[in-house]
């Protein structure tokens, strides 16, 4: 439950800090650079973050012999996740659709990293 809890806050302070870079970039550095569906990309990455999260650390609980599978099936589910986002916000006819691509891998790249880290957070304490 400590590991929820500590995954829950790292991954609000992490999407805080994307979001005020983000704010900043839209209202006054570059606004033409920031797609309009961005608030709607962010919210539906912090909430695949946090559910695949939960997903993992309950799996993990369960089976630690598993845990490659358990990974490598997150990250699957992710990216089927985000294909399905992207098809369905294509379907919708967002405008601007080279800028939304962009806007959705940037932010896809950000939250990858932030699983990177706190997958090698969690495992160096196992690896001794």
């Amino acid at each position: 439950m400590k590991a929820i809890k500590i995954l829950t806050i790292k991954l609000f302070l992490f999407s805080l800090l994307i979001g005020g870079i983000f704010y900043l970039l839209q209202e006054y550095l570059k606004p033409d650079w920031v797609h309009e569906s961005l608030w709607t990309i962010l919210s539906f990455f912090v909430l695949l973050t946090w559910l695949t999260g939960m997903f993992t650390h309950y799996l993990l609980e369960i089976s630690k012999e598993n845990s490659v599978n358990i990974l490598l099936g997150a990250i699957g589910i992710r990216f089927l996740a985000s294909t399905c986002f992207v098809a369905i916000m294509l379907f919708l006819r967002v405008e601007n659709l080279i800028l939304f691509v962009i806007n959705f891998f940037i932010i896809y790249f950000f939250y990858l990293l932030f699983d990177i880290y706190t997958l090698l957070a969690n495992l160096r304490p196992n690896s001794k």
